[in-house]
């Protein structure tokens, strides 16, 4: 359905007041100058479109790093019986052939089924292109609100004061490069196995005879439909990203919640309906975490909110806001779990 223009109204007289707040606390630029972003007001269908233009870029890192095969996979000449032999070749080759529309397929079902529940476009923490632009999803926005038994207002501009705060954060050049590297890093460390397809089919349990469920469980598995094997580079990588990823959502939530406070006298309802809904585990998050590499659990959460909470502590919003100063700020995996090392490395560099 279309959005109601009413809704739209709403969206766009309120986001000028948590842009100001927004802008008031972090220090940080929403749009360029004193300008807001680009709010676009959108539905369902639209939302995708543009996630879809958006991620493409990673979408086709993906391709080109599915499409090398595996070093550990079974080369030409490998001893194998002949049966299994001539059985691994056919499954290869078909799951070769097939990789392409399955990704594709795959890929628009996790994108689909994220229309469904996405405020904005910062459910997930990355950057989007263009800079300038803000999507709201304001069906879902007042769903959730009706749902939870809070003033549809106030979900608005709660929602805006999220989305601007992480607008401008991921808006910050150094924070933007350093989350897109770490991804396509991940990504590119992908090593499939060609013969996953028959390996998965003879081993997995659908729990189901449902002919949907077992779709949708092929769809949301990359590990059955890509051959997608999580690599020991990734292993390696994975801690740097989740320390990044970690700290960046520690910053937006406690700036999140003190603006919320000062324009709603409150917010703390919404932010734990919120953050609740976001460590709940669902299928299309589990197909992110493995494609992507991001890691969105209570666990992670609770990371960076005692990095936020352990460096306000010492040195007020201020010294937080240092992560954002210059390339290299970001907390290491270590630092992210004892906050006063990270602010003794940053004190060490501005001296």
């Amino acid at each position: 359905a279309n959005v109601d223009p009413s809704s739209r109204v709403s969206l766009e007289q309120l986001a000028p007041i948590a842009d100001m707040h927004v802008r008031n606390y972090t220090g940080l630029i929403t749009g360029a100058g004193t300008a807001l972003p680009n709010i676009v007001v959108t539905n369902h269908s639209t939302w995708v479109h543009h996630t879809l233009e958006s991620y493409k870029p990673l979408f086709t890192q993906l391709a080109t790093a599915l499409s090398n095969p595996s070093v550990d996979a079974p080369q030409p000449g490998t001893e194998l019986d002949t049966e299994t032999d001539q059985m691994a070749t056919m499954m290869s080759s078909l799951n070769k052939m097939m990789a392409p529309a399955m990704m594709g397929m795959s890929i628009g079902s996790m994108i689909g089924q994220l229309s469904l529940r996405a405020f904005g476009q910062y459910d997930l923490p990355i950057p989007r292109e263009p800079k300038n632009q803000m999507l709201l999803v304001a069906s879902n926005v007042e769903q959730f609100a009706n749902d939870w038994s809070i003033a549809v207002d106030d979900m608005r501009m709660w929602v805006l004061i999220h989305e601007l705060t992480s607008h401008a954060v991921l808006s910050v050049d150094h924070v933007r490069d350093s989350i897109n590297q770490q991804i396509s890093r991940y990504i590119a460390g992908f090593r499939p196995n060609p013969n996953a397809l028959m390996e998965r089919l003879t081993t997995m349990d659908l729990g189901t005879t449902d002919p949907m469920a077992m779709m949708q469980k092929f769809l949301t598995d990359p590990t059955i439909i890509l051959g997608a094997v999580r690599s020991p580079e990734q292993e390696r990588q994975a801690p740097v990203l989740d320390a990044m990823i970690a700290s960046i959502i520690g910053y937006i939530d406690h700036s999140v919640d003190t603006i919320s406070a000062l324009v709603l006298g409150g917010g703390a309802q919404i932010a734990e309906a919120v953050r609740r809904r976001r460590v709940e585990s669902a299928p299309h998050d589990s197909f992110v975490e493995q494609l992507l590499g991001l890691r969105l659990t209570r666990q992670q959460v609770e990371r960076g909110h005692g990095f936020a909470a352990g460096v306000t502590e010492r040195a007020g919003h201020d010294g937080l806001s240092q992560m954002f100063n210059k390339a290299g700020n970001l907390p290491t995996p270590n630092e992210l779990d004892a906050p006063g090392l990270w602010l003794a490395r940053i004190e060490l560099q501005d001296k």
